[in-house]
């Protein structure tokens, strides 16, 4: 095992404060990074207090110069680029601001990890990149790649084209993990998989839910543990691959909305609004690719996500 530490963008975020308690229990030294515009140091609890000797946090925009220093000075063997901005409508509204955070963003990793010798860096994409497919294409794999719908999807792939483009030009290796719609602890109501937030948040509250449009439009839910093991894997494996990371199964919200409902012994009927314009109807991803790559699979059942997500957060409402 390498001596060198790992740097994680995005920290204090829903997946990256799950990764590196990961990083850490798997023995290695992490240095995380994050401007809280998102994630929270409450994230990062476990981090520091069971493994502080071991962690450190550096609270900073990457994109204002003080990512390369940093990594001259830890010299990390791998960086996690999970650092973004993740609303879809929001994009939309300000392509400008989206473009200056992922694309910006993951240019001043690429150049900080050149300069400071970083072996690796492992990107995470968004199924939000690809346009919409038929329902006969389902699940896609790594050879669906039609142009992205949103500003958002654009700038997500266009990382993926700067990774192709550093590896070639510098020899620095990296490896694109796309996750499906994923959930657990510490995520917000924000990304694509928010709904199972946004579902236990109002249930717990006693709250009324929203589910739009007739309920049907079907997501691939992947357990944020499961997303870390892929995570942790492509640390020494999968170089130059973009992989689906995902369990091919669809859940729709109306599935999920009567799931949680039974499991919180939540008795309100949802309320129900309009479709949202541009909303994916279907989506689920193949990860065999993953499993040839990396020797990864999914090992979480949707019950028993949904009930670590549950018992985590009703234990932050204690």
């Amino acid at each position: 095992m390498s001596e060198r530490p790992i740097l994680v963008t995005g920290a204090a975020g829903f997946i990256g404060s799950n990764l590196a308690v990961r990083l850490l229990e798997d023995g290695r030294r992490v240095i995380g990074v994050d401007d809280l515009s998102t994630g929270s140091l409450a994230n990062l609890s476990v981090a520091r207090e069971r493994h502080g000797g071991r962690f450190e946090f550096d609270r900073m925009d990457i994109r204002q110069g003080g990512l390369a220093p940093l990594v001259r000075r830890h010299q990390p063997d791998v960086i996690y680029h999970l650092a973004a901005q993740v609303d879809v409508r929001r994009s939309v509204e300000d392509p400008m601001h989206d473009a200056s955070v992922n694309v910006l963003g993951t240019l001043a990793v690429l150049e900080a990890a050149r300069q400071g010798e970083v072996r690796k860096i492992v990107y995470v994409n968004s199924v939000a990149s690809y346009g919409e497919p038929d329902e006969a294409q389902l699940p896609i794999d790594e050879s669906f790649d039609p142009p992205a719908l949103s500003p958002y999807g654009a700038s997500k792939r266009v990382a993926i084209d700067y990774l192709q483009t550093y590896e070639q030009l510098y020899g620095l290796a990296w490896t694109a993990l796309t996750p499906a719609n994923v959930y657990g602890p510490h995520q917000t109501t924000a990304g694509e998989g928010g709904v199972v937030a946004t579902f236990i948040g109002r249930m717990l509250a006693g709250e009324p839910c929203t589910i739009t449009g007739d309920g049907e439009q079907s997501r691939d839910l992947v357990f944020v543990d499961d997303v870390v093991h892929a995570l942790a894997l492509a640390r020494d494996r999968g170089d130059g691959e973009r992989l689906m990371i995902g369990t091919g199964e669809r859940t729709s919200v109306n599935q999920l909305f009567r799931a949680l409902a039974a499991a919180t012994g939540y008795t309100h009927e949802a309320i129900e609004a309009p479709a949202r314009a541009g909303e994916i109807r279907h989506s689920s991803v193949d990860a065999r690719r993953a499993g040839q790559e990396l020797g990864w699979k999914p090992w979480t059942t949707l019950e028993e996500g949904l009930a670590a997500t549950l018992a985590w957060a009703a234990d932050q409402r204690r």
